[in-house]
């Protein structure tokens, strides 16, 4: 058998071909003869050890490479026996004699964009072929000349493991024997330049602990026990459930705790409280701390600051257990420039798009997805995939999704292209949006995908078979900045902007809405919620528990940002804890109390979320004289319930105020913001209100205060 030429020889010498196996490994050479290549650099000898026992000597061809030849009926197992001048040896696996460690089917699901499962095919995985235990290397690089892996196994010296290019999809592939978890690698990618460039894997399931930033080996060995949750969610729908949701940056809400550690004090924290669920902020990992997780490097990996994803996926299952739903913030919208990340992966613009009118954030120092590449959206849609099959997360919340929509998203004329209609919508990016909401939606029963969209974009929370987004939920950014452009007030001047205050009933079923307060409202100088409020401390406090009351009973699902449950007053950091010393203070610790109970009364009432996206079931309450500083309105359930939510944000109590109520009879007072129990003055109606003919009732309002009225008959 004729040898390479001395230029193939070479390069994959230098570990710089694109198809290493077929010049290294074993080779069949014709008439029942076989031939052996391998590459050992500075050997002084290397042996075939056969596995019936023969052995055959390799002699040196050139540049570190070796042949050998034999006679055999089947390509046998061997190992390779080095020597070196200086007596050492060295016997091993050769990483060249094994097939390909991706199927044929996953390379046409990769090449079709429709591989649902990617991060099985893809990334590092502990694999044994033909009974030899290993790593088996994948990576997407379409536009690389070669590619190597190296790590802490090879002295970050890839020449000896160049990975072979698979064909068209673009994908390079590797088994290098020997390998274990806890393996630290990344990708060396020649460029179409001629420029080797060092990447992280884009797939990669784990990463080092930053400022680290090389892609770890990993394998999960955990057991889920929470079948009981998942198989609860799979038979309902959030829509229909309560969700009052504790929004929770992990590194700041009690510093140093790890994944693990969290869970005890998580659990007991929120179970305390009555939340419904925790929204973590991004937990993908990162590079830089004080993105909040925003600008993702590994899409695949969990955050290591707080421990290995197992330790990730003990925290979802003990909160799971504890009857409390996870969401977490997914973000498709842009990525970090990174060097080591996805920027220019393979040496051209690949993740993101090649137009930097399309491709790039300027706001945010960030690029954008080709959400118009099959590949590029088969990664996002399988990310989402991933974060439901292997961490059992029962909601993403994603990011930025206007950003997405719009072509002129923060840009000036001429800055932009239009689609091919001519028009500002991103037609790829909506069509991607689609894709990843009904295929979450049909693989994963019960789960939320939740958009923050903050434009009137029509038809986020309609079906996809509808020409809708297909979100279950969407942020109600304009209610939340109407709101708290009102509450902000001094009671005083607010009878002039009631319009800020219930504008949102004209909308509030155009989408099904979650209203956050969220980490965006208390940072950049925006103070916090506490800091917002008018007056003096009592005053503060009582606006608080009267917005959030207010908030509570709206239509729409909540979400609260860790600190403002017990009056945060300092703007929040990622750099430090929350101030939970504030729960010495007596009027805080009220506060704390109050929210407990407001949460305790909105889950027993069924008529405050069961039908939260249904305008039957809600009405504005009015009386025979208007009161521009009262806001009252009643919602119903399924089974005939009703509460009546009447809210009074001036600053007095307003006496003999008439109110003409759903139903008449008696209408139980299960929450008065007032209540001395939680810091207020003690202004009420006695537990009760009577509602006489067609309704009328005769109240007490307290000041800054909001009563919640169920109707007992």
């Amino acid at each position: 058998m004729t040898p390479p030429d001395d230029r193939v020889l070479d390069t994959v010498a230098t570990g710089s071909h694109h198809a290493p196996h077929d010049v290294l490994g074993i080779h069949p050479a014709g008439d029942g003869r076989w031939v052996i290549r391998a590459r050992r650099p500075l050997a002084a000898t290397v042996t075939a050890k056969l596995a019936d026992g023969a052995e055959v000597p390799l002699h040196h061809l050139r540049a570190g490479i070796w042949e050998g030849e034999f006679a055999a009926s089947d390509a046998p197992a061997y190992l390779l026996a080095t020597t070196y001048g200086d007596g050492s040896d060295y016997t091993a696996e050769d990483p060249y004699r094994f097939l390909p460690t991706i199927g044929e089917l996953d390379l046409h699901l990769i090449g079709e964009g429709r591989h649902e499962q990617l991060w099985h095919a893809l990334g590092a995985h502990l694999r044994r072929p033909a009974g030899v235990d290993g790593v088996g290397f994948t990576v997407w690089a379409p536009n690389a000349q070669a590619v190597r892996v190296v790590g802490d196994f090879n002295g970050w010296d890839g020449q000896g493991h160049s990975m072979r290019s698979l064909g068209g999809t673009g994908v390079w592939e590797l088994f290098v024997p020997g390998l274990a978890a806890g393996t630290v690698y990344k990708f060396e990618i020649l460029t179409r330049g001629g420029q080797w460039i060092l990447k992280a894997d884009p797939m990669a399931r784990l990463a080092e602990v930053p400022p680290g930033t090389a892609s770890v080996v990993t394998d999960s060995a955990y057991r889920w026990a929470d079948d009981d949750w998942v198989a609860t969610r799979e038979r309902t729908s959030p829509h229909a459930q309560p969700m009052s949701t504790y929004e929770v940056h992990l590194g700041s809400w009690r510093p140093g705790l790890s994944y693990r550690d969290a869970a005890d004090e998580l659990i007991d924290y929120v179970t305390a409280q009555g939340f419904t669920h925790v929204e973590f902020m991004p937990l993908a990992e990162h590079p830089f701390g004080g993105s909040w997780g925003y600008q993702v490097s590994g899409y695949y990996a969990p955050t290591s600051r707080f421990g290995d994803p197992d330790d990730l996926r003990f925290l979802i299952d003990r909160l799971h257990q504890a009857g409390i739903g996870v969401i977490m913030d997914w973000v498709p919208g842009h990525f970090p420039k990174d060097a080591f990340a996805l920027a220019r992966f393979d040496g051209d613009t690949l993740y993101e798009h090649g137009d930097p009118r399309r491709g790039e954030h300027r706001d945010w120092g960030t690029l954008i997805f080709d959400y118009g590449r099959r590949e590029v959206r088969n990664f996002l849609v399988a990310n989402a995939l991933y974060w439901f099959e292997e961490f059992h997360v029962d909601g993403l919340r994603v990011d930025a999704v206007a950003s997405m929509l719009y072509l002129d998203y923060s840009r000036e004329p001429g800055e932009w292209v239009p689609n091919i209609h001519g028009g500002r919508e991103n037609l790829e990016a909506i069509g991607f949006l689609q894709e990843v909401n009904a295929t979450a939606y049909k693989r994963f029963p019960g789960i939320a995908m939740i958009a923050e969209e903050s434009t009137s974009f029509p038809g986020v929370t309609a079906p996809t078979s509808e020409g809708g987004l297909g979100f279950g939920f969407k942020w109600n950014m304009g209610w939340m900045n109407d709101s708290l452009q009102y509450i902000k007030r001094d009671p005083m001047y607010r009878a002039h902007h009631e319009g800020e205050l219930s504008f949102s009933f004209v909308y509030a079923f155009s989408e099904n809405y979650v209203l956050p307060i969220s980490h965006d409202e208390v940072v950049h100088g925006k103070g916090t919620l506490f800091s917002r409020m008018p007056g003096d401390h009592w005053q503060k406090l009582a606006n608080m528990r009267a917005f959030l009351a207010y908030m509570w009973g709206h239509p729409g699902k909540q979400l609260l940002f860790m600190g403002q449950e017990f009056g945060q007053i300092a703007e929040w950091s990622e750099g430090r804890s929350l101030d939970w010393w504030l729960l010495d203070q007596p009027a805080h610790q009220q506060l704390h109390s109050y929210v407990a109970t407001l949460n305790r009364v909105y889950r027993e009432h069924p008529a405050l979320w069961q039908r939260d996206h249904d305008g039957a079931a809600f009405s504005r309450v009015g009386g025979p004289v208007w009161n521009p500083n009262v806001l009252a309105f009643a919602r119903r359930d399924h089974d005939g319930g009703m509460v009546t939510v009447v809210c009074n944000f001036s600053g007095v109590p307003v006496h003999g105020f008439e109110l003409d109520l759903p139903a008449e009879g008696t209408w139980r007072e299960v929450l008065n913001t007032d209540a001395a129990e939680y810091g207020g003055s003690g202004v009420g109606n006695m537990g009760a209100v009577h509602a006489g003919e067609g309704g009328r009732a005769t109240m007490v309002l307290p000041p800054l205060g909001v009563l919640w009225l169920r109707h007992d008959g």
